[in-house]
């Protein structure tokens, strides 16, 4: 989504006139209003790729650290 965002965003400086597709229809928009929904949706999907990529390497930490402590219990067992 964030990469097609940003291309719509590129699209936008090179063309006159801009458009909407609203369900199946497209409609004529004002150029400044769609660029400033686009880069909405654009600060919105970074904030969101952020949150995730933090959340991956939180759990990726706690499954090292389980991994780790599941390995001690195996060796103190043998």
């Amino acid at each position: 989504q964030l990469v097609e965002v940003e291309s719509a965003l590129g699209e936008l400086d090179g063309t006159e006139k801009a458009y909407k597709i609203i369900g199946n229809i497209m409609v004529e928009n004002d150029k400044s209003e769609l660029k400033a929904d686009l880069q909405s949706k654009k600060e919105i999907l970074e904030l969101r790729i952020k949150t995730m990529e933090k959340q991956e390497t939180q759990v990726r930490e706690r499954a090292s650290k389980l991994q780790s402590e599941i390995l001690k219990k195996i060796k103190k067992e043998d």
